[in-house]
C-alpha cells in the first residue's frame, strides 16, 4: 500500500517538457469559457445590471434575479465568476511555479517559451484579479501554487484593494516584458504584449491614475502595435471575420470560441455546467442563441439603451440626432436607428425571391443584433455560438485614452480627435464633434460614447460603478422603463458568495451584513 505508482504523474513529474507547460497554459485559457465567466454567466450578468439588457418572459428565476437587483451571497452567478476567476488564479500559479521548477529548457527556443508561457500566466492572473478586486472589492491574494496548503493558507483572509491592485500592476509590467508582439496564424488567440499594455492602462484608468493611463495606452496607438479600427463595425461581432487579422485589425483581446485547432462544438450543452467533461474540449457560447429574437429571446434591449443613440447633433444641438451605430446594434425600428431587416445573407427561398426579411417585432421591442447571425440565417438552433466575446478592443482604447486626457482637464484637440476617431469608422461615418467644451461637458460626451460603442459588451456596469453614478443613473433609468428603483448601496460591490464564506473561516469571520 505504500508503494509509488511510478506511471502516475505528479507536480513534479509532468510539467518537464515545453508541451506540458503549453498544456497548462492553455487549461489556463480554457477558465475564461467556464460557468461564471464567458460562456455564459457572464455577458448575462453585467448586460442585465448593466442594463444594458432587460428580461424578456422566458428569462429563467436565477437571471431574473439578477435583472431585479433581487440576489444575495446564494446567488449562481454570483458565486460561480469567482470560482471560475479563482481557478484560473489557480491554474496561472501552476505555470509559473512548474515552468520554473520543474521544467528546465533544454534550447534557446524553449527558453523563448518559457517566457511567454508565464507571461501569459501573469497575463491571465493578473485579469483575474482585475475581476475580482472591481466586482468584490478586498479579496484574497494567492500568488503562489502551494502543493499541500496548511488550514492557514486555506483561509486565507482579504487583503486591501490597494495591495490587490498593486499585484495587478506588477503581474501586467511582468506580462509585458515577457509576452510577445504577435503570434503564428495557429496561435492566433493567445495574449499578445499588446493585451498587457491595454489591460494595465485600464487598470490605471480604473484606479484614477489619470497620467499613468494615458502614458500606457498611447502605448498602442504607434509603432510598434499596428491596431486599427475595424472598417465594418460588426466584422467584431461575426464569426467568418473575427481571426482574420485584415479585416479585424482592432481586437486586442477576445475570448475565442473554438480557440484551438484541436478544439470544437463538443457538447453543445457545456456552457451549462458541463465544461471539461462534456464533449472534450468544448469551447463556445450560448449567447445567439439565449439572446436572439427568433431563438430563445431571453433578453431585450433596454428602452433606456436604445434611446440613447438618439441625441442633440454634434453640429447642431438643436436639432436630434441618430447614431448609425444604432443599426449595428439591435433591431427594432426605423425611428430608433435599428436594424429593420434581417436574413441579408440567407438563401432566397426560390429564385429571384429576395432573402431579406423584416424584423417581424419592431412594434413589440428592441432585440439584440450585436453577436448574433440573422444576417446570414433566420434561426440558430442551438446555443454553439463560436463569435468571440470581446474583452479589449482599440474603440475602447482609444476612448479611455480620451478619458485619461479629459479626467485631467485637457478637453482639447488630442481628447477630441480620439472620439472622433472612434465616430468616423467608415461604416459608421458618425457626425464628428467640433469641440468637446467644458470639463464636465466633455466628460458626458465620453459617457455617451462608451455607452454607445460598446452596448452589449458588459462595460457599462463597470464604468458606471468606477464613475461613481451606478445607483442615480440605474434608478433613475428603472424608474422611467419599469417603475422600479432597484439599486441599493450595498450593490457597489457583489457579496461574498455564500461557498467561499462557508470554506473560508478568515472571510466570514470578516463579512458585514451578511454582504461584502
Amino acid at each position: 500500500m505504500d508503494l509509488i505508482n511510478k506511471n502516475a504523474y505528479t507536480y513534479d513529474t509532468y510539467f518537464t517538457t515545453d508541451a506540458a507547460v503549453n498544456q497548462a497554459v492553455v487549461a489556463t485559457y480554457a477558465g475564461l469559457l467556464h460557468t461564471g465567466l464567458w460562456a455564459r454567466e457572464w455577458y448575462y450578468t453585467f448586460d442585465l445590471l448593466g442594463y444594458d439588457a432587460k428580461n424578456n418572459q422566458p428569462l429563467v428565476g436565477d437571471l431574473l434575479q439578477l435583472a431585479q437587483y433581487n440576489f444575495g451571497a446564494d446567488q449562481n452567478q454570483v458565486g460561480q465568476t469567482w470560482a471560475a476567476l479563482y481557478q484560473i488564479i489557480a491554474r496561472a500559479n501552476v505555470v509559473i511555479d512548474r515552468a520554473q521548477t520543474s521544467w528546465k529548457p533544454a534550447t534557446p527556443a524553449e527558453t523563448t517559451d518559457q517566457t511567454q508561457y508565464i507571461a501569459e500566466a501573469k497575463l491571465l492572473r493578473a485579469y483575474a484579479y482585475f475581476q475580482l478586486v472591481n466586482l468584490y472589492g478586498r479579496v484574497p491574494l494567492r500568488t503562489k501554487f502551494i502543493q499541500q496548503p496548511t488550514p492557514a493558507e486555506i483561509n486565507l483572509a482579504r487583503s486591501p484593494v490597494a495591495d490587490v491592485w498593486a499585484f495587478i500592476e506588477q503581474d501586467l509590467k511582468d506580462a509585458e516584458a515577457g509576452l510577445p508582439l504577435t503570434y503564428s496564424s495557429d496561435n492566433y488567440g493567445r495574449a499578445t504584449q499588446g493585451v498587457a499594455v491595454a489591460l494595465l492602462g485600464k487598470s490605471y484608468l480604473y484606479e484614477k491614475k489619470w497620467a499613468l493611463a494615458q502614458t500606457e495606452l498611447a502605448k498602442l496607438t504607434k509603432a510598434p502595435f499596428s491596431y486599427s479600427l475595424a472598417p465594418v463595425y460588426n466584422d467584431l461581432f461575426d464569426d467568418p471575420n473575427q481571426d482574420n487579422t485584415t479585416k479585424n485589425p482592432e481586437t486586442i483581446f477576445q475570448v475565442m470560441n473554438q480557440q484551438w485547432t484541436d478544439w470544437g462544438i463538443g457538447n453543445q450543452y457545456y456552457l451549462f455546467g458541463g465544461q471539461e467533461t462534456w464533449g472534450g474540449k468544448a469551447t463556445h457560447s450560448g449567447r445567439a442563441q439565449e439572446y436572439g429574437f427568433n431563438d430563445w429571446n431571453n433578453t431585450l434591449v433596454t428602452t433606456t439603451a436604445v434611446k440613447a443613440f438618439t441625441y442633440p447633433n454634434p453640429q447642431n444641438p438643436s436639432v436630434n440626432y441618430v447614431d448609425p451605430r444604432a443599426a449595428f446594434t439591435f433591431y427594432g425600428d426605423a425611428a430608433s436607428g435599428g436594424q429593420t431587416e434581417y436574413c441579408q445573407q440567407c438563401a432566397p427561398p426560390k429564385p429571384g425571391v429576395s432573402p431579406v426579411i423584416a424584423y417581424p417585432y419592431a412594434t413589440k421591442g428592441y432585440a439584440w443584433l450585436k453577436y448574433e447571425y440573422y444576417n446570414k440565417m433566420a434561426s440558430f438552433g442551438g446555443p454553439q455560438s463560436g463569435i468571440n466575446g470581446q474583452v479589449i478592443r482599440y474603440a475602447d482604447v482609444l476612448l479611455m485614452l480620451a478619458e485619461s486626457y479629459i479626467q485631467q482637464g485637457n478637453t482639447g484637440a488630442e481628447p477630441l480627435a480620439l472620439i472622433n476617431q472612434v465616430r468616423s469608422r467608415p461604416s459608421v461615418k458618425a457626425t464628428l464633434y467640433t469641440s468637446l467644451g467644458s470639463q464636465a461637458n466633455a466628460m458626458s460626451i465620453l459617457m455617451r460614447e462608451r455607452q454607445l460603442e460598446l452596448t452589449g459588451e458588459q462595460s457599462r456596469y463597470f464604468d458606471l460603478i468606477r464613475w461613481g453614478i451606478a445607483k442615480q443613473t440605474i434608478n433613475a433609468e428603472r424608474k422611467i422603463e419599469d417603475g422600479t428603483q432597484p439599486f441599493q448601496d450595498k450593490n457597489i460591490l457583489l457579496p461574498i458568495p455564500l461557498a467561499e464564506k462557508n470554506s473560508n473561516s478568515a472571510i466570514a469571520k470578516d463579512v458585514s451584513g451578511d454582504w461584502n
